[in-house]
């Protein structure tokens, strides 16, 4: 009997291999950073904020020029000598030539006070904030990787400090210190008593980093403890130490202001926000100008670190956020 062959079917063509998608470029993690902070309109609004007063910092002199008045220049015409020494015109002077008004009896440009009173304030800020981060960022690093003694003698000189009456201390500083740079010596005053917030926050993660696979593959490699902490532990960090400092810079704002307020801090001539609210309590009733301007500067930059700072907490460290 005769067999036909079986012809087996014709094999079938495999799907063509698609290459797997490429991983879009820029999508690191600080980028997705920039993304998500593009996203939220508070952070747009508080960053506007923050660059207008960093501007004002940077530039003073010439923004102040933009008005014509220096911060220290007396303008006798634009206040009424037989009403104490009120501004002429409505909301505190305010007019063409006087852009927010002037002060009562000296008849200075507020506007030219203000700019130069945010140099002052935020160069004090930000340097203190700058002391207090690279102190707390070194000495919660050391402590947590290190350990032993060193963690103990960090952590003990951690809590004397924060259980010190700080404020007290600051006030009692500035009055007796009376043949120094003011300006010098309160950022180091307000410097001096911030840095164990941030350390005790940068020890706790240097604790949790200091046992993970690639700190551990570092060692043994060979890299020693420098080139480890430099390399491995401090990028780790980087998250957390950026979103607190954000936090920080209010506080040290306030803490310039309230120092300024009390008469301990920055010595007129020179412009602050804080010693601007203290001269115009007197005048609140009489010209609420002089106080809203300065007090509103002052809320201001503090509501848009405070909400920028929060914002990086929730993306850069969201354990420590409580959500």
């Amino acid at each position: 009997m005769k067999t036909t062959p079986t012809t087996s079917p014709p094999p079938t063509a495999s799907p063509p291999v698609t290459a797997a998608p490429a991983v879009r470029a820029g999508t690191g993690p600080w980028q997705l950073v920039r993304a998500e902070l593009r996203r939220r309109t508070s952070v747009k609004l508080s960053l506007a904020v923050v660059a207008l007063f960093a501007l004002m910092t940077v530039a003073a002199p010439l923004i102040s020029a933009l008005g014509g008045w220096s911060p220290e220049e007396f303008d006798k015409s634009a206040v009424d000598p037989y009403l104490g020494g009120l501004p002429i015109g409505p909301l505190g002077g305010v007019s063409a030539e006087h852009w927010l008004g002037v002060e009562p009896v000296t008849g200075r440009d507020l506007f030219a006070r203000v700019v130069h009173g945010a140099q002052v304030s935020l160069l004090i800020a930000f340097s203190a904030t700058a002391i207090v981060v690279v102190a707390g960022t070194a000495a919660g690093i050391a402590a947590g990787y290190f350990g032993g003694r060193t963690d103990t003698v960090l952590s003990r000189l951690m809590d004397l400090t924060m259980s010190f009456p700080s404020l007290i201390f600051m006030i009692a500083m500035m009055s007796v210190a009376r043949d120094v740079n003011r300006i010098v010596l309160m950022t180091a005053v307000i410097g001096l008593f911030g840095w164990p917030g941030i350390a005790r926050v940068v020890r706790g993660q240097t604790l949790s980093l200091k046992h993970r696979e690639y700190v551990d593959a570092a060692r043994v490699g060979g890299s020693g403890p420098w080139r480890i902490l430099a390399r491995d532990i401090l990028p780790g960090v980087a998250g957390p130490v950026i979103a607190y400092t954000t936090l920080i810079v209010p506080g040290m704002i306030a803490t310039e202001a309230a120092l300024s307020y009390l008469g301990v801090g920055v010595r007129p001539p020179t412009p602050s926000w804080g010693q601007m609210i203290a001269e115009s309590v007197a005048y609140y009733d009489t010209d609420p100008m002089y106080f809203l301007v300065p007090s509103l500067c002052l809320f201001l930059t503090v509501l848009a670190f405070t909400l920028l700072g929060d914002a990086l907490r929730d993306i850069l460290d969201p354990r420590g956020s409580g959500t």
